[in-house]
């Protein structure tokens, strides 16, 4: 899991395939947008560096609706000469009950990069993929056994916002499964309770906070340094995140929230 400076957020949630894999959303609807800060600290200090943001839309394919999950994600214009990130991600799912149908990603990470096109066959458990991780070479083309109840990062967060935690102990171990780079990955998350957050310019919120366990990879350190906290509502919108990557720390913080499905009753004041 790696070549993305938010790909935290990919990472933050994931179903449970303990549970039933097809799910009824009740926490999103279209016309929601959610916007991010991305924070770098190194040597004692916290800088801007870039910014993130999630859409949700409408579109019928033949008779069915499906959700257009959609994502961007960049570092600001006066970093590119370091580091220069513009990253894609978007999602087509059923909106019946949540199943992936198509996935896309197109990775811009200084040298790395990164074109992906994934078509999901459910009832086969097999993923059609479309790859190409150099500008030079053609797309290749592979079909892909996939896990039950794999799902695309993009899509997962969405799914998970619909998870139920209130029969979770704390300190108990959610096991998630994800489908990325050709192949799913069993994973987990550990509830780690709810606490109050207060986000500058937006108030205070009742969370959730739960630690994802990251897989090793070229921006994170594997385990559970991850720490994330998400609105202890029917919205269930990720607040803030911080991780500690290879060099330094991240963290995300949410700064607009718009088109929410629910009142915000999580907010303090």
């Amino acid at each position: 899991m790696k070549h993305c400076i938010f790909i935290l957020f990919l990472f933050v949630f994931s179903s449970s395939f303990s549970q039933a894999c097809l799910l009824e959303n009740k926490s999103f609807k279209t016309g929601e947008r959610v916007d991010y800060t991305i924070y770098y600290h190194l040597a004692g200090i916290w800088v801007g560096a870039g910014d993130v943001y999630f859409t949700v839309d409408t579109l019928k394919i033949g008779n069915a609706a499906y959700y257009h999950l959609y994502s961007y994600g960049q570092t600001y214009k006066k970093y590119d000469w370091i580091y220069k990130v513009r990253d894609v991600f978007e999602s087509y799912v059923k909106q019946s009950d949540l199943q992936p149908l198509r996935f896309k990603r197109e990775v811009r990470e200084g040298s790395t990069y990164i074109k992906e096109d994934y078509v999901f066959k459910a009832k086969t458990n097999e993923v059609i993929t479309l790859r190409q991780l150099d500008k030079k070479e053609p797309m290749k083309r592979d079909t892909v056994k996939s896990k039950p109840c794999s799902y695309d990062v993009l899509t997962m967060i969405y799914y998970a916002r619909n998870m139920d935690f209130s029969n979770v102990k704390v300190d108990e171990k959610v096991p998630i499964r994800v489908f990325l780079d050709n192949q799913s990955h069993d994973s987990y998350i550990r509830y780690l309770g709810k606490e109050e957050l207060t986000i500058k310019d937006l108030g205070t919120f009742r969370c959730i906070k739960i630690a994802p366990f990251l897989i090793d990879g070229t921006i994170f350190n594997g385990g559970e340094d991850m720490t994330v906290w998400v609105t202890d509502d029917k919205n269930r919108v990720p607040l803030l995140i911080e991780t500690p990557i290879l060099v330094g720390s991240i963290k995300a913080r949410v700064n607009k929230m718009e088109g929410l499905r629910h009142p915000q009753d999580s907010r303090v004041n």
